[in-house]
């Protein structure tokens, strides 16, 4: 049995994740910023769920659940359930589905767009984590 999606433990395992993958370190050891992952309509959820993920220099400082006032992070990626399931699952690049606005995005495009690299890396640490998908 996995990790539920976007429970405290599956960001714990995210962050672990990230901090022993050497190709998320080398590709964002330049960049820095904090998100929030909003995903809606997510089943089981009463609201929408708020990822709380800090970012600086190839190491991931915190992620967790978080909710809409805990912090205020540089950007902000909203969107649906099935879209951030197709994202962590491979099949929607997060760049292109900020370009095609399936994922939408409150922040500077230009700084994400500088670090393609960093997001594949980010997304393929997430597809490490044994993930269990809310039905």
């Amino acid at each position: 049995m996995g990790i539920k999606f976007a429970s405290a433990e599956w960001m714990v395992a995210l962050k672990d994740e990230l901090n022993k993958s050497e190709g998320y370190r080398d590709a964002a050891k330049t960049w820095e910023g904090d998100f929030y992952w909003i995903i809606t309509g997510m089943p089981d959820a009463p609201g929408d769920v708020y990822l709380y993920v800090d970012l600086w220099h190839g190491e991931c400082r915190n992620a967790f659940v978080s909710d809409a006032t805990a912090k205020k992070p540089e950007f902000v990626i909203e969107a649906t359930y099935p879209i951030w399931r197709k994202v962590v699952d491979k099949k929607l690049d997060p760049i292109q589905g900020m370009v095609t606005r399936q994922l939408k995005l409150k922040g500077n495009m230009l700084k994400i767009m500088k670090a393609p690299k960093a997001a594949t890396e980010l997304v393929h640490a997430s597809t490490l984590i044994d993930t269990e998908w809310p039905a």
